[in-house]
């Protein structure tokens, strides 16, 4: 009984304030235009004194009567901008200046992978952080409860990012934004956690998993929350290689020495624990009758997961789909990157409702090439149609470009809904590592160099079902044998994780496999080239990325190795 009143209360809590945000953006779908206009307004308002709004004229842009008019001249004044362009502006706040890209200086930086070796540190402004993330994370707990009005009646599964990942030159913390949301969250939400945010400052991410599932399977889970659905995948692995040790841990209040746990991180856990036979005893049971078990059987009140199902997820998720209770809500964990929360899922389906209350977008269209494309406004989006988004936010990105090709799926009132398709312009990512083929290149070249072969021809491929990258390689010497392209690929991958901090994360985590080498003939570009010559290309215009994702090319290079 004071279980179920606890979770009322909780619940209670959770909708009277997921309430009052959901009001604020159902007043923005009655007029998305105005809501667009007026939310431009604010973020030139906001940042017009900081050096970049001076450069770029804010104030006058601000003196526009109409709102054409000030789309008009926010193109003309700005223009579109990738971290390439903001870095030198970003690494002055860095090193301590304030009121730069805007007022005062970032709360933090979150960091992810960018084109280049270096990362990108995205600024996190308090006027951000406060107003625009601290408030749709209200609304996304609340839309759980929409659905599935039990999801807070046990415990969560929450896996997020470290909240501290480094520091700024000037102090500033760096980490995952997710991460700082949990730990500051207030005590009666942290008290659904499975585990303390601490499990996520576990370097090895076998002892990670192992401390996550060690606490979670013990206890009775009603939400699992990761954005990744590979992370479901690896779980479940730890699950199928470790129980018996959970059980045993579970029975003694204990955790296991076999995994590398941090002293510090396995002291907090380890008084977090006591013995518990009952539940080591239902799992026996589970075990014994089952074989392997799974979600469905250890978590059985589970009323819902979120992740990610656009883009390439389906993979995932296909090898999850009978992992879960028949109750339990799958819901699409929303239009979400380090950048910008664009968005939620506010119907239970597939579909992210842009806030045009929040932040500010544009649009162009698949298609649309020229050197001065069309500039859309969100509510100009057409249903069936794709776009590459671009974001201003109040954290200091303006005319940013998403790299992202979306999909118009539908609206919500008057505001367009969308989904994510793919990343764009060179970057392949199968879950979350958003790997140039920039990067791609410099890798191979410095293995060249570090190993002293050199490839005469190579491409990669990315493989959704093995969640790998295939090397294909035709060595300038064609005599070096298959344990020679083994470690050229090994040693790609190594050049690969210094030069990507999402790949590096990736691979630790084991969502991607350690890349696969294969030789190729003598020649092998121009046969690929004369064959596609043949099926039609044009010889004087022909060109092709080196890191793919598409299986048809790849059936062509599979014909060209060496067996």
């Amino acid at each position: 009984m004071k279980k179920e009143k606890n979770a009322n209360l909780i619940t209670f809590a959770l909708s009277w304030v997921g309430k009052k945000n959901k009001k604020a953006l159902d007043k923005a779908a009655k007029n998305c235009a105005k809501s667009e206009e007026k939310t431009l307004r604010g973020i030139l308002e906001y940042a017009k004194d900081s050096e970049w709004g001076k450069a770029h004229h804010f104030s006058e842009i601000l003196e526009a009567k109409s709102a054409d008019g000030l789309y008009e001249r926010w193109q003309k004044n700005v223009p579109i901008q990738d971290y390439e362009d903001l870095r030198p502006y970003i690494e002055r706040h860095k090193n301590g200046e304030e009121n730069v890209l805007f007022p005062g200086k970032p709360m933090m930086y979150a960091t992810t992978s960018g084109t280049t070796k270096e990362p990108k540190w995205i600024p996190i402004t308090n006027e951000y952080y406060q107003n625009i993330f601290s408030k749709m994370s209200k609304l996304w707990l609340y839309s759980f409860i929409m659905h599935r009005p039990k999801t807070f009646w046990g415990k969560c599964v929450s896996i997020v990012g470290k909240s501290i990942e480094g520091y700024a030159p000037d102090g500033t913390v760096c980490g995952s934004v997710s991460g700082v949301t949990q730990r500051d969250c207030p005590e009666f939400i942290k008290g659904l956690y499975s585990a303390p945010a601490d499990v996520f400052a576990i370097k090895d991410y076998t002892a990670r998993y192992y401390a996550l599932m060690r606490s979670g399977i013990e206890q009775n889970v009603t939400l699992l929350v990761t954005a990744n659905p590979s992370t479901i995948i690896e779980l479940q692995k730890n699950v199928d290689q470790y129980l018996d040790d959970y059980i045993d841990d579970i029975e003694h209040g204990t955790l296991s020495k076999k995994v590398n746990i941090e002293p510090e991180i396995r002291s907090v856990l380890e008084a977090r624990y006591s013995p518990n036979p009952a539940r080591a005893a239902e799992l026996r049971e589970l075990k014994a009758k089952y074989g392997r078990i799974l979600p469905k059987h250890y978590w059985p009140n589970l009323q819902t997961i979120t992740t990610w199902h656009c883009g390439n997820t389906s993979v995932y998720r296909d090898k999850y789909k009978d992992y879960f209770p028949e109750q339990t809500l799958d819901q699409e964990f929303g239009y979400f990157a380090s950048e910008c929360r664009a968005g939620l899922v506010m119907n239970g389906a597939d579909d992210t409702v842009l806030f045009p209350h929040n932040h500010y977008f544009e649009f162009t269209e698949i298609g649309d090439e020229s050197e001065s494309p069309k500039f859309l406004q969100l509510h100009q989006l057409q249903k069936g149609k794709r776009y590459i988004p671009y974001i201003t936010t109040f954290g200091g990105l303006y005319r940013y470009n998403m790299n992202d090709m979306v999909e118009c799926t539908g609206s919500y009132n008057t505001i367009p809904t969308i989904q994510f398709i793919q990343k764009i312009n060179g970057i392949v990512s199968m879950t979350g590592e958003k790997l140039s083929e920039r990067q791609f290149i410099d890798a191979v070249a410095e293995t060249e160099k570090e190993l002293g072969q050199k490839a005469a021809f190579f491409v990669g491929f990315a493989d959704l079902q093995e969640s790998a990258y295939h090397i294909y390689i035709e060595f300038q010497k064609q005599d070096l044998d298959q344990a020679f392209c083994d470690k050229f690929a090994a040693c790609v991958d190594q050049k690969l994780k210094s030069e990507n901090v999402e790949y590096a994360a990736k691979r630790d985590s084991f969502r991607v496999k350690e890349p696969v080498g294969h030789r190729l003939v003598e020649n092998s570009f121009e046969k690929y080239k004369a064959a596609m010559i043949e099926k039609g290309a044009r010889d004087g215009q022909f060109k092709m990325n080196l890191l793919m994702q598409d299986e048809k090319r790849r059936e062509y290079f599979k014909e060209l190795v060496i067996r």
